[in-house]
């Protein structure tokens, strides 16, 4: 007989090969039925916010910003090494535009790089504030009931307490809860008693710091993101050269270049000076191991600010100077010989100390020099610099040492237009040769010019002289002072500096604590029976708690030994039954029964991280 079900209209309709209705999932009826509802515009919308407020999501969106983050030390950035980009183009003609075109030099104001810095303020702001509620109601909330059957725990522990004949037994276990309360509370514990058909006991839970601690960390990393966002508009970060016996002051004018934040005003720098009055550096002699090293760079400097006397000061390699809010970095050196250029007439047209760029250890340097008045023609002149000139197989020079020995200086002249007259920047490292005639060097088989410190040279064509200025004091011997030391300075105004690391301690140390702190439960219960006293303790972890069961040991054995005293009895063994585990009955169920059925239901998980 096939097995059938019954109809709403009392008939009975046959189910082939199985007893369940024809409208169950696994049913072909039942499965051509289901249809999925159409969330609309608003359901989608809410389905988005939370797919992006997820936990999950802000963590992805973390390491996404963490990978983001690496091109920007890789290729150098216009913020911070605008002539690491110039450079950049000129090796990687071809590479360099389709980097550029992908913000690779922009990484930190890149479209891609702030829509995943704005996604995460987004999505860590939308946990934090429901889960900040949540947990603001859970720490106002009373700690949760005790469960009727404490020995279906795992964590779980009985003492029998024999009291004195005719003695007051609920006198007895109010005084063993009210004692249990006291150093539940005095522990960090927070404690409610309950009374339950003439069984008192005592309800105690810790460890909100943890949850709490989980809070302050997101709470830190969107301070960290405020910070970073908000004082980057103030901060500014600029470049600057100074010669020995020159002076920087703090303004746009001064600055080799400047890159300011969104807020900055560049009519409002800080007011102060600064000049270079001696820089430092010793090298490892010749023939020595490591020989040519630098062992120590000293920027010998005299700051003013604005209204003050001047002050002696000293930036060194890693050891910034800190003055008026900015810090300034050391962040290079080399030689500036000094040039004098005359007319055919004798009249000086230049006379500068000009900053050559060092192009390897041995301090071999490159230099430009640019004559834009003066002359029948602009004149621009590219040389080298050698501290210690020393010939090459090829014919060329280079420089053997570091430290002033042979000092040379080899130049060759271009006569045309400079190309600065219609108003271009142009770079006062770097000469575009375009549209002017080379006069000297090899590629017009004319001898470049070759200067020591004092000498005196002809320009080609009887355009005039050039002299290599010697700076050596009078009577002094040798070449060991005779050309002028530049620094390269770098000035940074950080706004944000104390703001993030602020946030990022409170970061690490909520971090600490949502790691470390443990969220446990312990309940301690008092019931009389006739002449004895029956206590039970039990524990219940909330989350990994390895020391859970520790803890509740040292809590009954403090406990025990604290009435022992008060009830003047003596406290028996442990009670056992036959197939019990640490006061768990065989074949009971495990904790986890207990605490959904009776503490769940009580309050709901208020501080379980939320993950969707």
């Amino acid at each position: 007989m096939s097995p059938s079900r019954s109809e709403p209209d009392g008939a009975s309709a046959p189910i082939e090969g199985t007893l369940r209705p024809a409208d169950h999932a696994d049913s072909v009826a039942a499965s051509t039925d289901i249809a999925q509802p159409a969330l609309g515009v608003v359901g989608w919308l809410r389905w988005g916010w939370r797919q992006l407020t997820s936990m999950r999501t802000a963590l992805v969106l973390l390491l996404l910003l963490a990978i983001a983050a690496v091109p920007g030390s890789i290729v150098p950035q216009r913020s911070a090494d605008p002539n690491g980009v110039t450079q950049y183009f000129t090796d990687n003609p071809d590479l360099a535009p389709i980097l550029d075109n992908l913000q690779l030099f922009d990484v930190y104001s890149s479209i891609w790089f702030s829509a995943i810095y704005i996604l995460l303020f987004i999505s860590l702001i939308g946990c934090v504030i429901p889960r900040t509620r949540h947990h603001w109601k859970a720490l106002r909330a009373r700690p949760p009931r005790t469960p009727a059957r404490l020995e279906r725990l795992a964590d779980h522990r009985s003492r029998v307490v024999e009291l004195a004949p005719g003695a007051d037994t609920s006198a007895a276990a109010a005084t063993a809860v009210d004692v249990a309360a006291a150093q539940l509370r005095s522990g960090g514990y927070r404690v409610e008693r309950y009374d339950a058909g003439g069984t008192l006991s005592v309800s105690a839970e810790r460890g909100y710091a943890r949850e709490t601690g989980n809070l302050v960390f997101h709470t830190a990393l969107i301070g960290v993101l405020i910070a970073v966002g908000v004082g980057g508009g103030y901060t500014y970060t600029g470049q600057g050269v100074i010669v020995e016996g020159g002076t920087f002051v703090n303004t746009l004018l001064d600055y080799t270049s400047f890159n300011p934040g969104r807020f900055v005003d560049e009519e409002q720098l800080a007011p102060y000076s600064m000049a270079l009055d001696e820089f430092s550096v010793t090298y490892q002699p010749s023939g020595t191991q490591a020989a040519g090293q630098a062992g120590d760079f000293i920027a010998h400097l005299t700051t003013q600010v604005a209204g003050q006397e001047p002050v002696q000061a000293e930036v060194r390699v890693n050891h910034p100077l800190e003055i008026e809010g900015d810090r300034v970095y050391l962040m290079g050196n080399g030689y500036a010989p000094t040039i004098t250029i005359r007319d055919s007439a004798g009249t000086t047209v230049f006379s500068e100390s000009v900053p050559f760029l060092p192009q390897d250890t041995n301090m071999t340097s490159l230099g430009v020099i640019k004559v834009p008045d003066g002359m029948p023609e602009q004149l621009g002149l590219v040389g080298f610099f050698y501290p210690t000139q020393a010939p090459l197989t090829t014919g060329a020079f280079t420089s053997a040492y570091p430290a002033l020995i042979n000092p040379v200086v080899t130049l060759d002249v271009y006569a045309g237009d400079l190309g600065i007259d219609d108003g271009t920047p142009r770079s006062v490292y770097t000469l575009d040769p375009t549209g002017m005639t080379q006069l000297t060097g090899r590629a017009v088989d004319v001898d470049s010019i070759e200067l020591a410190p004092g000498q005196t040279a002809e320009l080609p064509d009887g355009l005039g002289t050039i002299t290599f200025e010697n700076e050596s004091p009078a009577g002094a011997e040798g070449y060991d002072q005779s050309v002028k030391r530049f620094v390269s300075l770098s000035v940074h105004r950080d706004a944000a500096a104390a703001w993030v690391l602020g946030f990022a301690v409170l970061a690490v140390l909520g971090l600490l604590a949502a790691l470390f702190l443990p969220r446990r439960r312990v309940w301690v219960k008092a019931t009389a029976d006739g002449n004895t006293l029956r206590l039970e303790y039990a524990g219940l972890a909330r989350g990994e708690d390895p020391t859970i069961a520790t803890a509740l040991d040292q809590i009954v054995l403090k406990h025990t030994t604290s009435l022992d005293p008060l009830l003047r009895e003596q406290v028996s063994a442990p009670v056992t039954e036959p197939g019990s585990v640490r006061g768990r009955p065989a074949g009971a169920a495990d904790e986890r029964e207990t605490s959904a059925a009776e503490d769940e239901g009580d309050r709901g998980s208020a501080d379980s991280p939320r993950v969707d």
